[in-house]
């Protein structure tokens, strides 16, 4: 997902300085018949973008999900949900 923000974010012309975006992500496991399986991923980003560009940056947050191939090979299986820190600059 993180790729997928990045290019969203691009696309929209959002200019980041290098390393300005960070996503930690956990996995969580259930045991499902003794075995252990993904049930949920939860991805926070770390995010510095320019004062100007904050609408742009919530648009793209707010579609990146649906346009990640990950995520969506991962739809009705697992469980992704994220949140972001976003620091103006």
């Amino acid at each position: 997902m993180l790729g997928t923000l990045i290019g969203v974010l691009e696309a929209r012309e959002v200019k980041l300085e290098p390393g300005a975006v960070r996503a930690d992500v956990e996995g969580i496991n259930e045991i499902h018949d003794r075995l252990p399986v993904l049930t949920r991923i939860h991805v926070r980003y770390a995010i510095r973008i320019p004062a100007d560009a904050r609408e742009a940056v919530d648009r793209a947050l707010d579609r990146h999900q649906s346009k990640c191939p990950t995520a969506g090979t991962l739809s009705g299986a697992v469980a992704i949900e994220w949140s972001a820190d976003i620091e103006e600059v």
